[in-house]
């Protein structure tokens, strides 16, 4: 073995930066790479525990609900898809915690598109139960249901057809078919976007998300502002105001943990050559798995200890 003073004298041409320089980038690229993995292991860890804490809240929550109304009916699915991305969660923390894929490139393929089904079904659901409050403040509908429960059965059914009989084993079928992966590795797709089909998909996704999440925000917004004008009084203690506090808690969820990743993978899309941006594009995809928290904190926030809570916050902040 040579040491690095006798390797300079044995390249004049070579640099004392140059060679430090050669010492240091693996070391510099396993770091960035453990800190990706300690990221994303917090992450879906944190995801797994609170979502499933919450789908069984809220699945105690369901059976004294209406079982005809529109609005449970999106809950219920919106319970049911939170728990199959919830199923894949444990694969990919194995993965990340062991650096080593076992199960084969097509349920990587699946656990990979699990994702992003997931996402765009609970974008889905959220707009869905929004519009259904939205119709009922504004007094166009007194109430929306199903005539039977049949018919909410069969609206929930098309939903899932379509993402899982025919998107799912489209994108398994399609989805890799660009590059060369290896087998031991997973959720490594990126070679797909340079695919011009791929990238005009995405920017048609990213305008839409974006445009309807800034819509959603401003007609919630103006919504608040018009039911404070009309409340008297304190309005933490109406139930009309709460009400509109969840529907702007949905839009949270959007803000926080999709509108994140769908603006910086524009930036990605742009940028592919910069092989960092694909750590942070996994990390910005991962915390859209904290999604899988709102039913936990949908069901925190309808207690009245949580509110009790809120009010006695809001008067001592107002005594200071």
């Amino acid at each position: 073995m040579y040491s690095k003073r006798e390797i300079y004298r044995t390249m004049p041409g070579e640099t004392t930066a140059s060679l430090n320089a050669s010492v240091t980038t693996p070391q510099s690229s396993n770091f960035h790479s453990d800190i990706e993995r300690y990221i994303l292991i917090t992450i879906y860890t944190v995801a797994f525990i609170g979502g499933t804490i919450g789908a069984i809240a809220m699945s105690f929550l369901l059976v004294k609900m209406n079982t005809l109304s529109v609005t449970t009916a999106a809950i219920v699915n919106l319970v049911v898809l939170h728990s199959l991305l919830l199923l894949t969660v444990p694969f990919r923390l194995y993965y990340y915690i062991n650096q080593q894929w076992i199960f084969g490139q097509g349920f990587c393929k699946a656990v990979s598109a699990m994702m992003h089904i997931h996402m765009y079904l609970t974008f889905l659901f959220y707009i869905i139960t929004l519009i259904i409050r939205w119709l009922i403040f504004f007094q166009w509908k007194d109430k929306l249901e199903f005539y039977r429960k049949l018919h909410a059965v069969a609206a929930s059914a098309t939903v899932w057809i379509v993402a899982i009989v025919i998107v799912l084993p489209l994108f398994i079928a399609r989805y890799g078919k660009s590059g060369e992966y290896e087998n031991k590795k997973c959720f490594t797709f990126h070679q797909e976007l340079k695919k011009e089909s791929v990238k005009a998909l995405n920017y048609l996704l990213i305008a839409i998300v974006a445009t309807i999440t800034c819509v959603l925000l401003g007609l919630q917004v103006f919504i608040i502002l018009k039911v404070v004008k009309k409340l008297p009084g304190s309005v933490w203690s109406h139930q009309e105001f709460w009400a509109q506090i969840k529907s702007l808690m949905f839009i949270s969820v959007i803000i926080i943990c999709f509108l994140p990743y769908h603006l910086f993978r524009l930036y990605y899309i742009l940028h592919m050559k910069e092989k960092q941006l694909l750590m942070y594009n996994n990390i910005c995809l991962s915390i859209t798995a904290i999604s899988c928290l709102d039913l936990l904190s949908f069901v925190i926030s309808g207690s009245r200890f949580f509110k009790q809570k809120i009010i006695m916050l809001r008067d001592k902040l107002a005594c200071c």
